[in-house]
């Protein structure tokens, strides 16, 4: 097994006792091969504290020079990047031991181009839910039916050919309103020409509610679901897939307070797909018995995102 240099990508803002956290738990990781941390700040200033000349975990600091937001930040580290692989990690999540070594042998495995994942915990409030992607391999039309958000950005590790060299599917989309959705639409291209293989393992610390930029910006969310899907109309071939979205919509719409509107399309949502929860959780919302903000943290809870 060769051990190829990995650069992994933490784009961070004013969460800096969260950021040291992350850094150390990638730069402990048991893999025999080179480290390069690219840590980029967006609209804050670098810590040149976190600095390390060490060739073989290196951190490097930067401002995001690009869009400002997460897909931005994403893509400055990318370009400034010397790995042969490229992984991310969010400042608020944590990579949990044997992550990389897993992943690369999983990658050395395949025939081809690929994209390694794993499970995931999911910490709110206290509690931890372990979840697992249902297949050892993920394609195209699994995407196109479902999210998987076990396929968390901070679980993937890919080829960097497959962003920003030849024939690779381009960087992180910066023009979605607020970075919302930008990792499944980059999920989306990237599933479209290398299949995702599976660790099945949780090896990775997702931590839900600790200030989360999306956690209320419901005019956001909505616009982005639309641009998305106008980016990719495979994704209305799918009665499963589109009713998730046009799911997430209605509670956008529940969370706005345009009841109405809200209801209306949990019913579209319902039509859809019968079995799709959003449908429920957006008119319960919209009814005015629970919050948009007080059932997210319900979903939350037990593991799940809306």
């Amino acid at each position: 097994m060769s051990h190829p240099k990995v650069s992994v990508i933490v784009p961070t803002r004013d969460r800096p006792q969260l950021l040291r956290r992350a850094i150390r738990d990638i730069v402990t990781q048991e893999y025999e091969g080179d480290i390069e941390v690219v840590v980029v700040f967006d609209q804050s200033e670098p810590d040149r504290t976190l600095v390390r000349t060490d060739p073989h975990r290196q951190v490097r600091v930067m401002r995001n020079d690009r869009t400002p937001g997460l897909a931005g930040g994403r893509n400055t580290g990318v370009l400034a990047s010397t790995g042969d692989l490229v992984a991310f990690c969010d400042d608020d999540d944590e990579w949990l031991p044997g992550k990389l070594t897993a992943q690369v042998l999983a990658l050395a495995e395949v025939d081809g181009p690929a994209i390694a994942t794993c499970g995931i915990y999911v910490r709110r409030e206290g509690r931890t839910t372990v979840r697992l992607p249902d297949e050892s391999r993920l394609t195209y039309d699994d995407f196109i039916d479902d999210r998987i958000m076990e396929v968390n950005p901070c679980t993937i590790l890919l080829p960097r050919a497959l962003l920003d060299g030849d024939g690779g599917v381009g960087l992180v989309d910066e023009t979605l309103p607020g970075s919302y959705a930008e990792d499944y639409e980059l999920l989306l291209r990237l599933v479209a020409v290398a299949p995702i293989v599976v660790v099945p393992q949780p090896l990775v610390l997702i931590h839900w509610g600790v200030g989360s930029f999306f956690a209320a910006r419901w005019q956001m969310i909505y616009d982005a679901i639309d641009d998305l899907i106008e980016k990719h109309p495979d994704l209305t071939r799918s009665d499963k897939g589109l009713a998730r979205l046009r799911g997430q919509q209605a509670f956008a719409l529940a969370g706005l307070g345009e009841r109405r509107q809200a209801l209306r399309l949990a019913w579209q949502t319902a039509r859809l797909n019968p079995t799709e929860p959003r449908a429920v959780v957006a008119a319960v919302v919209a009814s005015g018995a629970v919050s948009a903000g007080r059932m997210t943290r319900i979903v939350n809870r037990m593991g799940r995102g809306i």
